[in-house]
């Protein structure tokens, strides 16, 4: 047996021999590194850099268009675009975007276009006047040509296609006011994939609910009623007809209708129940408590039915916030005295052991708590 002339090398740090014996090091591989060196160093300072804050997950986009959608004129439809027109990065139905409001407030809105359309964003923002001040400020401020900060797309509403994730044979659709933005997309999915679906639409009157024109298209595939001359829909109506290949309902609207729509399904295993609120859940087992504030000492009482959060911005009317259920962070403060009964499902275990909660979702489980801000 002829031996190999070259000694065999156990280090995994020993370059490889060559297969003839010729070379240790590939001549070609050799060239192509030393062209490498040459290129790379050259052409890096002429290379168009990728925007410092779209790296931090921020971009800034303008409006391009702005619409009202609903009739009593309380809902307005923005849409924006980037300043060079170019691909928006994609998203799929169910996905929001943070706005980075001028006054520094952030706050988050559903996606209501087209996600096959990635020139273009669009969302739609409800007046509430005794709100927190956002949807006043885009109203009142927001205009075509502004240049406007977001963050996203994010999503943690998405669509589980039958078939492609999910075991059922229907969907149906179940949006209240304003909550029918991210239902929009998803009934465009399903209707592009001729999927079987259907949907109900309610609201307080014909003229508060938004994008009627839009769902005209779809039919009698989308029942539309109003609470003043229907009434309030009871759980079956807005369930609908389940049938015997199991049903997916995705819905959107105020709390009071999830929760009851949630009980209502509790024990059906033939229904699969997705939601998103646009409101914050309602405090479950809540005790009172103190907060007090490390920097001032300013006390407040946290009542057994509020949020941390609520109590927090009586002390600091401008103490920032957006999603109110405990995932954006948005709200994150540190705690620097008692014991944090944690709520949200998005701190890491090391954020948690170093004092941050979100005031939002979370409480104390000891008397009370020393907030850092």
């Amino acid at each position: 047996m002829n031996h190999i002339k070259h000694p065999h090398e156990t280090s995994l740090a020993a370059e490889p021999a060559h297969l003839t014996g010729r070379w240790r090091r590939d001549p070609l591989m050799r060239l192509l590194t030393g062209i490498g060196k040459v290129w790379f160093p050259f052409w890096a300072p002429l290379a168009p850099l990728r925007d410092v804050q779209q790296k931090n997950g921020i971009q800034t986009l303008e409006i391009v268009a702005r619409d009202v959608v609903a009739h009593d004129e309380n809902v307005i439809a923005l849409t924006f675009a980037a300043p060079d027109r170019s691909v928006l990065p994609p998203w799929r139905s169910g996905a929001h975007l943070d706005l980075l409001l001028p006054s520094g407030r952030m706050r988050e809105y559903s996606l209501c276009g087209d996600p096959g359309d990635q020139s273009t964003y669009r969302i739609a923002v409800r007046r509430i006047p005794n709100g927190g001040g956002g949807s006043i400020e885009v109203h009142d401020t927001l205009a075509v040509g502004d240049s406007i900060k977001i963050k996203g797309p994010r999503n943690a509403f998405p669509l589980a296609v039958p078939g492609h994730g999910s075991p059922v044979g229907r969907l149906r659709f179940v949006a209240a006011g304003i909550g029918v933005t991210p239902i929009l997309p998803m009934i465009a999915v399903a209707d592009r994939f001729g999927l079987d679906w259907s949907m109900i639409y309610s609201g307080r009157t014909l003229d508060s609910l938004p994008f009627r024109d839009e769902l005209a298209r779809y039919g009698d595939r989308v029942e539309i009623r109003t609470d003043d001359e229907h009434g309030l829909p009871t759980m079956d109506e807005l369930v609908g007809d389940v049938g015997d290949r199991g049903l997916a309902v995705y819905c959107c609207g105020p709390t009071p209708m999830l929760e009851a729509l949630r009980t209502h399904l509790v024990d059906r295993v033939d229904v699969e129940l997705h939601y998103e609120r646009f409101s914050p859940p309602p405090i479950e087992d809540g005790t009172e408590f103190r907060i007090t504030l490390a920097s001032t000492g300013e006390t407040e009482t946290v009542a057994a039915d509020e949020s941390t959060l609520t109590a927090l911005r009586r002390l600091r009317p401008n103490a920032p916030y957006s999603c109110q259920q405990g995932f954006c962070g948005t709200c994150r403060v540190r705690v620097s005295d008692g014991v944090v009964d944690h709520r949200d499902g998005s701190l890491l275990e090391p954020e948690r052991e170093s004092g941050y909660f979100l005031p939002c979702v979370s409480r104390c489980a000891s008397e009370s708590l020393t907030i850092e801000m």
